[in-house]
């Protein structure tokens, strides 16, 4: 078993945790890399078919590469896809231009607050990985939320031996991290492995690629060569900027990341 088979084998244990003790489970799912590969594991774990609904944040304002993949794999993997839409944010004209951080909590945490009161969920299996970023390195891979929706970094549960908190007080849920193990260069050997598609984005056009993709409005590319899935893997292996370099939100002051995902944001 190399290690790749050790980060699946761990993957899918947690996914198979996380049906059995949540009655209303949902995968959420942005598209990029990380959270298709996380219902490619969904898919693994129930042998081709998610038993669980699918949930995609629309902020609206995403690349129109990302709504044509969504679109095609939900039809191809038979998904049952949930889009939910802050549509009174939307109205008011909620955008990225003045606040960053209002816009990500309107449009993404809101919304997702939304979706979990109109469906009842309470439970989210999420894509993130603690090399992402420094906050998400404080994360658990069964991660309670407050009835507020907020989360406590600085009181996370211990993790020991395999057991997880699965249990849900009140009107809070608890988020589920199947890929928190992993790091950026093991997701793309997985998917180059697995041959799992996705978004073009991340390709290198006329020298520049997407390395984390989100909102049009918010993300930047950065100068590469990689054309290809093994040039990604090449270009990981010397390179010393940042996953999300390209991401705004995460340039708008030193803390608004910790902000955001203190108040609920995925």
């Amino acid at each position: 078993m190399d290690k790749l088979d050790e980060l699946e084998n761990q993957s899918i244990y947690l996914i198979r945790e996380a049906y059995y003790h949540f009655r209303k489970l949902a995968a959420m799912w942005s598209i990029g890399k990380d959270s298709t590969t996380l219902l490619w594991l969904c898919r693994k774990a129930f042998f081709g078919r998610v038993p669980f609904p699918v949930l995609h944040i629309d902020t609206s304002f995403k690349f129109e590469q990302i709504y044509r993949f969504r679109d095609e794999y939900a039809r191809k993997w038979k998904l049952k896809l949930l889009v939910a839409r802050n549509e009174q944010a939307l109205a008011r004209g909620v955008n990225s231009e003045n606040n960053k951080l209002q816009c990500c909590t309107e449009l993404k945490t809101n919304a997702l607050k939304q979706a979990i009161a109109r469906h009842g969920f309470d439970g989210l299996l999420l894509g993130i990985r603690r090399d992402e970023h420094g906050i998400r390195a404080k994360e658990r891979y069964f991660s309670p939320r407050d009835g507020q929706f907020k989360w406590n970094y600085q009181d996370q549960p211990p993790e020991l031996w395999d057991q997880y908190k699965s249990r849900t007080a009140g009107d809070t849920h608890i988020r589920i991290h199947p890929l928190l193990h992993w790091t950026e260069k093991d997701v793309w050997r997985y998917v180059k492995r697995e041959d799992i598609p996705f978004v073009e984005l991340y390709r290198a056009r006329d020298g520049r690629r997407y390395r984390s993709i989100g909102c049009q409005t918010c993300c930047s590319p950065v100068p590469s060569q990689a054309a290809t899935v093994d040039d990604i893997i090449a270009e990981l292996e010397t390179s010393t900027a940042g996953e999300r370099e390209g991401r705004a939100q995460d340039k708008e002051d030193a803390y608004t990341m910790q902000k955001l995902r203190a108040l609920g944001y995925m």
